[in-house]
């Protein structure tokens, strides 16, 4: 059985011409491109391109701008606290981040940076304390300190009311002291 189709027919406008159609034809996939390798020596002499710098933000002027009551004055202790054991001037890092003193990294990688010896940012949630990084999650005077739950590098604490802060002080000094002694 054969069946006849009509062809469409459009009006066209007086002087205009109809283009055959063109005879589907399949696309080969594109060849993925692979990256070349930078070379070991442009990655060693660049300066990673990091997020977390120094800014000119003010402290305080972050610290008052806080919604939260509770946040805003566990901020202010830690203010507190953090400058007392580092003897250093908080400084902004990033747009939350409040940090004391700063070091030099380089990795056998060749990435290489500067970042804050110890801080905190006050969250929503919690308060970041960036401790850890030259402690670990296995430093003793943890169990003694309150409830906490713990990052990479940094303590979580949702209330400094809730920890025992003579705890939280001596983490903050030994932090310090070793990343100091580790990175200068």
């Amino acid at each position: 059985m054969t069946v006849k189709r009509k062809a469409a027919t459009k009006k066209l406008k007086s002087g205009a011409q109809i283009k055959p159609k063109k005879a589907a034809t399949k696309k080969k996939p594109a060849a993925k491109k692979i990256p070349a390798k930078k070379s070991a020596d442009k990655k060693a002499s660049k300066k990673a391109d990091l997020k977390t710098k120094p800014t000119a933000q003010r402290v305080l002027a972050f610290i008052e701008g806080l919604d939260n009551e509770t946040r805003k004055k566990d901020a202010k202790t830690l203010l507190a606290m953090m400058r007392k054991v580092t003897g250093e001037k908080a400084k902004m890092w990033g747009p939350s981040i409040i940090g004391f003193g700063e070091y030099h990294y380089k990795y056998e990688s060749g990435r290489e940076g500067d970042m804050l010896a110890v801080g905190f940012s006050p969250r929503k949630a919690n308060m970041a304390i960036y401790v850890l990084g030259s402690l670990g999650e296995d430093e003793p005077l943890l169990k003694k300190l309150g409830p906490y739950k713990n990052g990479k590098s940094c303590l979580y604490v949702t209330s400094l009311d809730k920890v025992d802060l003579a705890v939280l002080e001596k983490i903050v000094a030994k932090s310090y002291k070793a990343t100091k002694a580790k990175w200068g």
